[in-house]
């Protein structure tokens, strides 16, 4: 990553350095990484997952080859299985990752999270607001 040759830094110097700076890294036992774009989907099993913590922000690298699959028409194939189809259909336009952060943030269970979501049409800023 930093170039071939005898001039890189070694590990344990990198990492010392690192830490001087308040930069974290962890490896993540990842068993599956999924990226979802609107046409694609990229899985990556096997693949090595680090997580950078520095200056209150996580990075996340993952090194691997993903395979593709092509998406469904409508959106995400798995938002469809269990429940009933209205709770369905708001599960498909509410993404998990944003019922997770306004849950943490307002300090709620992720169906009041959920609710506050769907009030507010998605607006992150505006269900934590409501819930503080």
């Amino acid at each position: 990553m930093f170039g071939g040759g005898g001039g890189g830094l070694n590990p344990r110097k990198m990492k010392q350095m690192m830490e001087q700076m308040g930069i974290d890294l962890e490896d993540i036992d990842a068993e599956e990484v999924v990226i979802k774009t609107p046409e694609e989907e990229l899985v990556f099993d096997d693949a090595e997952v680090q997580r950078m913590d520095a200056q209150g922000q996580q990075t996340y690298q993952i090194v691997g080859e993903p395979a593709t699959r092509e998406r469904g028409g409508d959106g995400d194939g798995e938002s469809d299985a269990g429940g009933d189809a209205e709770s369905s259909a708001a599960d498909a336009e509410i993404p998990q990752a944003d019922v997770d952060i306004v849950a943490q943030r307002a300090g709620v269970d992720e169906e009041t999270a959920r609710q506050a979501l769907e009030e507010t049409d998605g607006d992150l800023a505006a269900a934590v607001a409501s819930l503080e």
